[in-house]
Parts: C-alpha cells; structure tokens; sequence
C-alpha cells in the first residue's frame, strides 16, 4: 500500500469510477487493497461486496468518488449462477459444509415451473447466516462461524427477470440469469429454490455482470491493471458524473451555482426544474460540467433545490 509520507509516481491524483473485474478467491477487500497499492492513493471504496467465490462487477471508487458510497443505490443488478440440487450447505453454497445430499431431483420442467411461479416478482427472503448484515452491531457471518444462530427477519426483495436454463450433460445444475434488487442473496435464492423443490440446493459459482450502467464488457481484471502505465490506469477510470446517470440534470446559472455550493436553497421554479420532495439531482455548470448531488427540499419558497454532497469544488 501506498505509505501515509511516500510520494505517489504520478502527475495527478486518481478519481473516478473503476470497473474491476473481480476474480474468485479474493474478497472484495482483497480487490481495494489491490487497487490502493496500484493507484498509490489510500482513498479507495466499493459499492457492494462480493462473496469470496464470486467473480464479475466490482464498481470501486477512487479520490473524491469515494465520497458517493453513502449515496448509491443500485438498484438493479444481474448475475449469472450455478445452481446445483441435491445438496444443502451451512453456508448455501458448495464451500461449506455439507449438511444434507439427495438423489431424488425433480424434472427439469418441474424446476423452470418452480422459479417461473414461486421465484419471479416481489419474494420475502432471509438473510442467510454468513452474510455481513449485523445484528445488535455483531456481523452474521462472525456470529456463524462461533457456531450461533439467530432469528433474521424475512425482507421483500424483486427479481426482475430469472432464466433458467438445464446445463448439458449434468443432473444436477442449472445455469440461473437473474436480475434482482439490491439486497438479494443468490445463495439463498439457490437454497430456497432447492428447499422449495424438496430436494435442496446450494450455489456452484456465481458471477456478477452487472450493476446498473456497469458491465462485464467495461470491466477489467487486476492483473491487467498491475501491468498498465499511468496514462492507461487513468483511462480506465469513469467520471464520477456516471454513478448518477440516471437522475434528472439541473444546470443552474453561475449566481444560482455559487448559492448552491454555498449550502443555500435554491426555489426548484428559479431553476426551471420540476422534482418531487425528496428527489435527487445531478447538478451541473452552465457549461455541463458535474459538480454535486443536490436533493429536493420544501422550504418557504417552496420545493427547492440545496446540494447534498459536493463533488468539485471549483
């Protein structure tokens, strides 16, 4: 890692959005450490971790970027998994241990009939034990591994789309495509499409391929990375612009622009812009250039526009 008196090798400090393609065997703290030794900064984050196992779309943040975790909401992701059934694992996927094996498996018809009718829309799920969701300030996962159990509420989640597709040649696993919500857990999607089956059912592989805008196609592997000069590690790097692309933009004037980084509530009707109470904003310079987040307030002008989180500070 980058030490707190050393100096960096480059030009400039590093910022923006980095799509790294995260290999199995690696936490997704094992990929920010990487990133922080290669990058020479100590200003490194992620949007949303994946297990050890898993592989694909990890969005880490660089410099300022960092600052945008607390406000991500990424609703949408997609995965491809293997399911296998037959098995059931403490962990509810094939690196634990094995608690249960059947040789009777459903037909194959009876299991795309299962997701289509019971898997598909909005579904309650239990966290799984080893997750990193903390109960009275203690992480499931630390609590799993002394061999305790707690009650965890059911939570309603949504799964978009589910393909399921049977894997030649094997009896057992399935290839599943799924598109989900935030907060769903594919291991236990397997689990409780097994448990739902009556012959249980774990995770064989899992693999990422996307998070909202980001994809497989624009990330890229840290061995690759390692090998990269400045120039072509900067490259990689995405504005900070694009972890909202997806909110309304308001282009404020330059008086209107300076009360907003100032911390002042601008009326949403000087701004020519139209939002709901609570709304977030991508706001930007008469020019296009992206400088905070702003949120829709009511204040005695009205629904107004202050600024939440600035990101340039010129």
């Amino acid at each position: 890692m980058a030490g707190a008196n050393k100096p960096s090798p480059f030009s400039r400090e590093p910022e923006g959005v980095l799509i790294v393609n995260k290999h199995a065997g690696v936490t997704s703290h094992d990929i920010v450490g990487d990133i922080r030794h290669i990058y020479h900064t100590r200003k490194v984050g992620h949007t949303g971790t994946l297990d050890p196992m898993a592989e694909g779309v990890l969005v880490v943040l660089l410099g300022r970027a960092a600052k945008a975790a607390e406000y991500l909401v990424a609703d949408r992701k997609s995965y491809r998994a293997t399911l296998r059934l037959g098995i059931t694992t403490d962990t509810e996927d094939v690196t634990g241990t094995v608690l249960s094996t059947s040789d009777s498996l459903p037909s194959p018809e009876e299991v795309f009939r299962v997701c289509r009718e019971d898997f598909t829309g909005e579904i309650m799920q239990i966290p799984p034990m080893y997750s990193a969701l903390k109960v009275n300030g203690q992480k499931l996962c630390d609590l799993a591994r002394s061999g305790q159990t707690v009650e965890r509420a059911a939570r309603p989640i949504t799964i978009h789309a589910l393909d399921v597709r049977k894997i030649d040649g094997s009896k057992s696993d399935y290839t599943l495509n799924v598109v989900c919500s935030s907060g769903t857990y594919i291991r236990t999607l397997c689990a409780d499409i097994g448990a739902r089956l009556g012959c249980g059912g774990a995770m064989a592989s899992l693999c990422r391929t996307a998070v909202e805008g980001y994809t497989l196609d624009n990330a890229v592997p840290v061995a690759d990375l390692r090998q990269m000069g400045e120039e072509a590690l900067f490259s990689r790097l995405l504005p900070i612009e694009s972890l909202f692309a997806d909110l309304p933009c308001v282009q404020p004037n330059a008086f209107y622009e300076r009360l907003l980084r100032n911390g002042c509530a601008v009326a949403c009707r000087k701004l020519h812009a139209t939002a709901e109470i609570g709304e977030r904003l991508r706001l930007a310079s008469a020019d296009g250039k992206f400088f905070a987040l702003g949120e829709v307030v009511e204040t005695d002008d009205g629904p107004s526009v202050k600024c939440i989180k600035l990101f340039s500070l010129t």
